[in-house]
């Protein structure tokens, strides 16, 4: 059957490759529509598939030691997931959970390893994917050991803001993240991120708009948390 949207066509990791052989891949492929609220993976879960999220949102979840879930990071449209496992044949590291409705396509890992092999191109994308997770997870680790709770709260609040369209100073986070979801980011409880949004607040670094949170300076909220890891 012919796809014009469910494609691998729009995912940068083949964009370069020739439009015969990513319907190929499209065969290759099961697709699947995920419901909001869905799981889709588990932790420690069998099976070695990579996703790919044609259209939609879904977030990564980490378990701690403790037992208690920690939000990684979100996925959208052109991103992909479980590539570990089909690398290493090992257990799932992480959860994931439809936030949206979502259209995925499941490779086989033997499909994955193929591509990766046969098309330098794709090779070095998912390299450097791979490296960006690395670098992300370290700095992460080094969050974790150099700022408090504030810092913490402040430096994803930078890493969830984009520039405001209209080019001004400020940066937006939107749809805003609850306080329990923030919470689950930085590991600590919802009440420490309300007391710490307030006082952004109320010190101006921070304003609500409908439907948003605008970092009014993000260089000076950048610049206290390089000032809290000293």
């Amino acid at each position: 059957m012919a796809r014009t949207i469910e494609t691998l066509a729009r995912f940068p990791l083949f964009r370069a490759m020739p439009e015969s052989d990513i319907r190929k891949l499209d065969t290759q492929c099961v697709w699947r529509r995920a419901r909001e609220g869905e799981s889709v993976l588990d932790y420690g879960e069998g099976g070695a598939d990579v996703y790919f999220v044609v259209s939609g949102k879904l977030r990564v979840r980490v378990q701690t030691i403790s037992g208690k879930e920690a939000i990684l990071r979100d996925l959208g449209d052109g991103e992909f997931f479980g590539e570990l496992a089909a690398i290493d044949g090992l257990p799932r590291s992480a959860a994931i959970v439809a936030l949206t409705d979502a259209t995925i396509a499941r490779m086989p890992p033997g499909v994955f390893r193929a591509v990766v092999h046969a098309r330098a191109e794709v090779c070095d994308a998912v390299l450097a994917i791979l490296a960006s997770q690395v670098r992300m997870l370290a700095n992460r680790v080094n969050e974790f050991s150099a700022l408090d709770v504030r810092g913490r709260i402040r430096a994803e609040l930078l890493r969830l803001a984009r520039p405001e369209r209209a080019g001004g100073p400020g940066a937006v986070i939107s749809p805003p993240p609850t306080h329990s979801e923030l919470a689950a980011r930085v590991s600590c409880r919802r009440e420490a991120v309300t007391r710490e949004l307030n006082a952004l607040t109320r010190a101006g670094a921070l304003a609500r708009r409908k439907g948003a949170i605008v970092l009014t300076d993000p260089a000076a909220l950048a610049e206290s948390v390089e000032r809290m890891k000293a």
